[in-house]
């Protein structure tokens, strides 16, 4: 008597079997087990560095509310799949990957100092559009 397993894609294609996910379905992300936790440091990391920028900057008052609003999520739900849910980004490893690349051009926006005043004038029309 042999028993056949079935595997099916949740709505976000990862493959679930007995609530655990097997899969991503991506090519190229593997499973993170321990994504809520991923996540909410990440989304810290990322706080802290744009606490270094000036309030005022769009950027940091854009960034800062959405990551915020992210981690008050991971920090509330207990399940991945409602994480996933709520955000509506995609799965869980693809949330990461998300918030790494925020991390990192936070580093970069801070080091680039977006904000400070131009070196030098700016050329006739430089900043209009057709």
């Amino acid at each position: 008597n042999s028993r056949v397993r079935v595997w099916t894609p949740d709505k976000t294609g990862a493959i679930v079997m007995a609530g655990i996910k097997k899969t991503t379905g991506i090519v190229g992300f593997a499973v993170v087990p321990n994504a809520r936790e991923v996540l909410c440091n990440i989304y810290a990391k990322t706080l802290a560095v744009l606490q270094r920028l000036p309030k005022e900057a769009a950027y940091c008052r854009q960034t800062e509310q959405i990551v915020q609003q992210r981690l008050q999520i991971v920090q509330s739900e207990t399940s991945v799949e409602a994480i996933e849910e709520k955000i509506g980004c995609g799965q869980a490893e693809e949330l990461i990957e998300q918030a790494e690349r925020e991390l990192s051009l936070a580093g970069k926006v801070e080091e680039w100092q977006p904000w400070e005043p131009l070196l030098a004038e700016a050329p006739p029309n430089q900043w209009k559009w057709p």
